[in-house]
C-alpha cells in the first residue's frame, strides 16, 4: 500500500542549502518509492528581500551580513561545492559573484505551482541551476522568460506577470505565514502540514524521517 505526503518546500533560489537540501530530499523521495509518493510545492523565503535591483558584491555582502573573512568564506564555498557534488548539483566556482534580489522569481514560482506543480518543480531547479551553475542572475527577466519558456511554461503569460504585481500579495502572504510560524533560516521541509525538517540534512535523514511519518498517526495540528 503506498502512503501519499504532501512536502512544503520553504526557500530561496539564491540559497546554496536549498539546492543542497532539494537534492538530498529527491534523492530520498526515490530511495522510498514506492511504497511513499509525495507531492512537492515550492513556498518562498527571502534571504535578502530589500536587496537593490542591482545586487550586491556577494563576497562584501556576506561579510557585512555574517561578519565572515574572504578565507572564511572560500572554506564554505569548497565545502558547499562537496555537498552539492554528492547529491547532483554543480556548484560552478566563480560562478555566483553577486546577490540579487529573488522576489520576481518567486511570483512566478507561485504562478506555476497554479499551473502545474511539477512545473513548478522544473522551474525551480532550474532557476537554482541558472545561478548557482550558470552564474546568471535571477531577478533579470530576460533570463526568467528563457527559464519560463525551457521548462514548458507560457512565456507570454508570464511576462506579463512580470509587467506588473500580480502574485506578490500572495508571495508576500505566504512569506508571512512561514516567518509567523517561526520559519527563519531555509530550507525548511515540511511534511503534511505537521513535521519539519529543517537544513539541507543529508540524504539519509530525509529517507529515515520520510519512513517514519509515513507510518505516523495523521496529524492532528497543522499551519493555517
Amino acid at each position: 500500500m503506498t502512503t501519499h505526503l504532501t512536502i512544503d518546500f520553504v526557500s530561496d533560489v539564491s540559497c546554496p542549502w536549498c539546492a543542497i537540501g532539494l537534492g538530498a530530499l529527491e534523492t530520498a523521495l526515490k530511495n522510498v518509492a514506492p511504497d511513499i509518493q509525495a507531492e512537492l510545492r515550492f513556498q518562498p523565503f527571502e534571504l535578502n528581500p530589500k536587496m537593490a535591483p542591482e545586487g550586491q558584491d556577494i563576497t562584501e555582502h556576506i561579510q557585512e551580513k555574517y561578519g565572515s573573512t574572504l578565507e572564511q568564506q572560500l572554506q564554505s564555498r569548497e565545502a558547499i561545492r562537496q555537498r552539492g557534488e554528492s547529491v547532483g548539483f554543480t556548484f560552478t566556482s566563480g560562478a555566483r559573484s553577486r546577490i540579487y534580489n529573488t522576489f520576481d522569481a518567486h511570483r512566478l514560482l507561485h504562478w506555476a505551482e497554479l499551473e502545474d506543480v511539477a512545473l513548478q518543480r522544473k522551474l525551480k531547479k532550474a532557476l537554482l541551476k541558472a545561478y548557482f551553475t550558470d552564474g546568471q542572475n535571477p531577478s533579470d527577466h530576460d533570463v526568467l522568460l528563457r527559464i519560463v519558456g525551457e521548462v514548458g511554461l507560457d512565456v507570454t503569460r508570464a511576462r506579463e506577470i512580470l509587467a506588473g504585481d500580480e502574485y506578490g500579495a500572495e508571495v508576500r502572504e505566504r512569506e508571512e505565514l512561514y516567518t509567523g510560524a517561526g520559519i527563519h533560516s531555509v530550507p525548511a521541509v515540511i511534511i503534511n502540514n505537521q513535521h519539519l525538517i529543517s537544513g539541507g540534512q543529508p540524504v539519509e535523514v530525509f529517507e529515515r524521517a520520510l519512513r517514519q511519518i509515513a507510518g505516523a498517526a495523521p496529524p492532528t495540528t497543522a499551519l493555517a
